[in-house]
C-alpha cells in the first residue's frame, strides 16, 4: 500500500499543477473539485491565523485587527527531504520566498492589488506553496473570518457576503471542515460549529478545533467540548495553545512555540491525560492522515472522473484539430488532408449530398428558358423590318424568287440575340460555384483553425472557376456560332417559296407579283422565325451540356489540380505560413493539451501509488 506522504504529495502536486492551468474553482468537473482539502473556518479573532502558523511552522501570515484575512488563501504544503524551506505565489512563479516576513508583506500587497486599501473582500483565491520539511503534505484553505457587525468603512453586506464565501466552500461534499472556536467562547455560540452544523449535520467532514485554552478564566476548562459531551462530532476535538501576543511582539521561534504548547499540555492538571492528542503538531498530523483516508476512498470516483474528462477533452481536441509536426512532410500532409476535405464537401453540394448544387438546375430550367422567351424576335422579324433587311440585301438588283440574302442577314442577326442569354447562363452557374466554395470552405471544419488556408484555397478555387467560366463562355458562343455558320438546309426546302398571285376570277390577267407586298414579307417572316425557333429549341439543350461540361465537370474534377502543383513546390517557411492559426485557437488548444496531459499524468500516477 502507497504510503500516507506519498499519496497525499500526489494530490498537492495535482493540486498545483491545477492551480497553474486554471483548473481550479466553479467547476464542478474539474480535477481540483475532486480532490479534497481543508477549509479553515472560525470568528474574527479566533485564533485561526495562529493556529495555521504553527501548523506550517512559520509566522507568515498578516495580522491586526478587524478583517484581516479578506481574500481566501489557499496554502499547499509540500513537505521535502531537507533542504531549505522556501515559498512560491502562483502569481509570481519563478520568484522563491526564503523569508517568510516577505511572504507576509506579498500577502499584504496582492490582497491590496484586488480590494484596494479598504476592508472589503474578495472571493478571488491567493495561491500559496511552502516546501519544508517541517510540515506534512497538506492542502489548507484559510477564509475570511466569520463576524456578526460591519465595522465603519465596511458594506452593509459584509456581513452575509462572508458567510457566503465561506459557505461556498464548506458546503462542497470534498471539503473537510477545520472548525476553529476560542475556549473562552460558549461553543453553543461558536460561527463555524453554527455554520458546519448546517453543511455538514452528521459531522463526519468537520474537525474541531479549540484555542487558548491557556486563556480561560482560572478553576475552568473545556474538557466537555474536547471530549465530545458539549457537542459530539465524529471526528475529535484538537485543542491547542498558541502564542501570545507578546511572544507574537519578540519573534519567539515557532518551533520554540510548539515546544511551550506541548509542555503546557502535559504539565496541565485538566489536560495532561489527552496531551498525546493536542497541540497544533498533532492536529496537522490528525488532518493529514483523514485526507489520506478520504484520498483512498475516493479514488475509484476520482478517476472516473479523470477519465471522463479525458474523454471529453480528447473529443473537444479532435474538434479543433491536433498539433501539427513541424516537419516539411507533415505540414505538406496536413494542407493536402484540408483540401481533400474541402473538395469532398464541395462534391457533395454538387451532387446532392448538400443542398447548393440544385441552383445550377434552376439555371438550366427556370432562367435560360425564361430569358429565351424574351427575346426581342417579335420586333425583329417585325414587317417594317423584315422589308428593311430584304431591301438592303438586294441592293440595286431586287430578288428573282427567294430572297436569299435577306433570309440570311435576318437568321445571322436573329442569331446573335442567343449569345446573352448564352453567357447569362455561363455567369450564373459561375456564381452558384463560387457560393458553394464559399460554403464549403465555411464548413470544413479542419480548415477554422487555418485563417490562412482557407484564403489560399479560396483564391486558388476561384481562380479555377474563372478559367472553367472563360472556356465555357467561348464554348456557348461557339455553339451560337456553328448554328450561325451553316443553316439547316432540308427546312427551307420543306417551306412554301410559290409568291403571292394575283386574281384568281382572270386567269388571262398577268401576274402581278410584288416582292415586297406584306404577304410575302409576313411569310419570309415566319419562316425565319419557325427556324429560330428550332434553333432556339437545339440551344435550350445544348447550352446546359456545354456549361456542365465546362464548368460543373471540370470544377469537380480539377478544382484544385494547380494548387496542389503550387503547393508541393514550397518550401517549408512557406508551408508554415499556410498552416498559421488564429493566435486564440492555439492557445486555446495549448491550454487543453496541457490539461489532457495533466489529467493523464494524474491518473496514471494515483494508478501507480494508490494500490501499492
Amino acid at each position: 500500500m502507497a504510503t500516507m506522504e506519498s499519496l497525499i504529495g500526489l494530490v498537492n502536486r495535482i493540486q498545483r499543477a491545477c492551480t497553474v492551468l486554471g483548473d481550479h474553482g466553479g467547476d464542478a468537473s474539474s480535477l481540483w473539485e475532486a480532490l479534497p482539502s481543508v477549509a479553515v473556518v472560525g470568528g474574527q479573532s479566533s485564533g485561526k491565523s495562529s493556529v495555521l502558523e504553527s501548523i506550517v511552522g512559520r509566522d507568515f501570515l498578516p495580522r491586526g485587527s478587524g478583517i484581516v484575512t479578506r481574500r481566501p488563501l489557499v496554502l499547499q504544503l509540500h513537505k521535502t527531504e531537507g533542504g531549505q524551506e522556501y515559498a512560491e505565489f502562483l502569481h509570481a512563479p519563478r520568484k522563491r520566498y526564503t523569508d517568510f516576513a516577505a511572504v507576509r508583506r506579498e500577502i499584504e500587497v496582492e490582497t491590496d492589488r484586488i480590494t484596494g486599501k479598504t476592508k472589503a473582500i474578495s472571493n478571488m483565491p491567493i495561491h500559496l506553496s511552502v516546501y519544508s520539511p517541517n510540515v506534512v503534505n497538506l492542502t489548507l484553505i484559510d477564509l475570511p473570518g466569520l463576524t456578526k457587525v460591519a465595522v465603519e468603512g465596511q458594506a452593509e453586506s459584509i456581513v452575509q457576503d462572508i458567510e457566503n464565501m465561506v459557505r461556498s466552500y464548506v458546503e462542497k461534499p470534498n471539503s473537510i471542515i477545520l472548525a476553529i472556536s476560542p475556549a473562552n467562547q460558549d461553543i453553543a455560540t461558536s460561527d463555524a460549529i453554527k455554520l458546519a452544523r448546517e453543511v455538514d449535520p452528521t459531522g463526519e467532514r468537520t474537525f474541531g478545533v479549540v484555542t487558548k485554552l491557556d486563556l480561560m478564566d482560572q478553576g475552568t476548562n473545556a474538557l466537555d467540548v474536547l471530549e465530545g459531551r458539549s457537542y459530539r462530532l465524529q471526528h475529535q476535538w484538537v485543542g491547542v495553545v498558541n502564542r501570545s501576543q507578546a511572544e507574537i511582539n519578540k519573534n519567539v521561534d515557532m518551533m520554540a512555540a510548539r515546544q511551550k504548547e506541548q509542555e503546557y499540555f502535559q504539565n496541565s492538571p485538566d489536560y495532561s491525560h489527552l496531551a498525546h492528542k493536542m497541540g497544533a503538531e498533532y492536529l496537522a498530523k490528525l488532518l493529514s492522515k483523514h485526507l489520506e483516508s478520504v484520498i483512498r476512498a475516493r479514488i475509484p470516483s476520482i478517476i472516473s472522473m479523470i477519465n471522463k474528462t479525458i474523454d471529453e477533452l480528447e473529443a473537444e481536441l479532435d474538434r479543433m484539430g491536433r498539433p501539427i509536426g513541424g516537419d516539411q512532410g507533415a505540414q505538406l500532409y496536413t494542407i493536402l488532408d484540408m483540401c481533400r476535405a474541402f473538395d469532398r464537401i464541395f462534391k457533395e453540394h454538387l451532387e446532392g449530398g448538400r443542398p447548393g448544387g440544385d441552383k445550377i438546375y434552376g439555371v438550366f430550367d427556370h432562367q435560360l428558358p425564361g430569358a429565351l422567351k424574351k427575346l426581342p424576335f417579335d420586333r425583329h422579324l417585325s414587317l417594317n423590318n423584315v422589308k428593311r433587311v430584304i431591301s438592303e440585301a438586294d441592293g440595286y438588283q431586287p430578288h428573282l424568287i427567294a430572297p436569299e440574302q435577306g433570309y440570311r442577314r435576318l437568321i445571322d442577326s436573329s442569331l446573335h440575340y442567343f449569345k446573352g442569354p448564352a453567357e447569362a447562363s455561363v455567369d450564373a452557374v459561375h456564381f452558384v460555384l463560387k457560393e458553394l466554395v464559399r460554403r464549403s470552405i465555411g464548413e470544413t471544419e479542419e480548415l477554422k483553425r487555418f485563417p490562412t488556408l482557407q484564403s489560399d484555397i479560396s483564391a486558388a478555387a476561384n481562380e479555377a472557376l474563372e478559367r472553367f467560366r472563360e472556356d465555357s463562355r467561348k464554348t456557348v458562343a461557339r455553339l451560337v456560332d456553328m448554328e450561325a455558320s451553316y443553316l439547316t438546309v432540308e427546312f427551307f426546302r420543306k417551306l412554301p417559296t410559290d409568291p403571292e398571285k394575283g386574281p384568281k376570277d382572270d386567269k388571262n390577267a398577268p401576274q402581278n407579283i410584288d416582292r415586297y407586298g406584306d404577304g410575302h414579307l409576313r411569310r419570309i417572316g415566319a419562316n425565319v422565325a419557325a427556324y429560330i425557333g428550332m434553333v432556339c429549341d437545339t440551344l435550350r439543350n445544348t447550352i446546359p451540356k456545354a456549361v456542365v461540361f465546362c464548368q460543373v465537370r471540370e470544377a469537380k474534377r480539377n478544382l484544385l489540380n494547380r494548387f496542389y502543383a503550387h503547393v508541393g513546390s514550397k518550401e517549408k517557411q512557406q508551408l508554415s505560413a499556410m498552416l498559421d492559426e488564429d493566435p486564440s485557437l492555439m492557445e486555446k488548444r495549448d491550454q487543453i493539451v496541457k490539461r489532457l496531459e495533466l489529467y493523464k499524468s494524474a491518473r496514471n500516477e494515483i494508478d501507480s501509488v494508490a494500490w501499492k
